[in-house]
């Protein structure tokens, strides 16, 4: 048992025995007093819980608020500012084909890397390369359809025509690449926040 259990434990068996003190002392009905300690009992029980678990919840609210919120993107002037994750890697808002996607900015993928859902949800034609390809990835060798989406947008930049790798393997990931940032006139990374300039359009 750790140490975090335990003390949990404690506290719970601490708070069962101030309840118990405390109807005693009331003199109630033994049904009533009953009922009470169950419901003091189920309110310490979901409070505990949410001590407990109170890591996880955070982390889910951050994907939740990643995958519906601004994610830390903000545009200025034209430029796209990403704030770093709590993961330690920076993830954009995107729209593809005019599909909303949360996406992975990978400067070590070659090509932009797109999940199957999200290519069915974009309508991408995966029948205009006739043949699979066999793609090298920091998890392997994935075999892949080529496919293009025609409007690629991440707050107020937009490209088109971005060739594009799909593939189930990827899971529920979808990859931005170098073949979209080499679109970019520039981009760079000052302490936690990627900035994304589009140059002129």
């Amino acid at each position: 048992m750790t140490s975090d259990t335990t003390a949990n434990a404690l506290y719970l068996v601490l708070l069962l025995v101030l309840v118990a003190s405390s109807l005693t002392v009331r003199r109630m009905p033994l049904g009533q007093m009953a009922k009470m300690a169950l419901g003091w009992i189920a309110i310490f029980a979901v409070a505990m819980l949410i001590v407990a678990g109170r890591h996880r919840i955070a982390q889910g609210w951050r994907t939740l608020t990643g995958a519906f919120g601004d994610g830390g993107q903000t545009v200025e002037g034209g430029v796209v500012r990403i704030t770093k994750s709590d993961d330690g890697h920076f993830w954009a808002l995107a729209r593809i084909n005019g599909v909303r996607r949360r996406m992975l900015i990978d400067s070590g993928a070659t090509v932009t890397a797109i999940s199957s859902d999200t290519a069915r949800a974009a309508r991408l034609d995966l029948g205009e390369s006739p043949f699979g390809t066999i793609l090298s990835t920091a998890n392997g060798d994935v075999a892949v359809t080529r496919a293009t989406v025609q409007d690629l947008e991440v707050g107020s930049i937009t490209t088109h025509d971005l060739p594009v790798v799909v593939s189930p393997a990827f899971g529920d990931t979808d990859v931005l690449g170098m073949n979209f940032l080499s679109r970019l006139k520039s981009w760079r990374v000052e302490g936690d926040v990627l900035i994304l300039d589009p140059g002129s359009s």
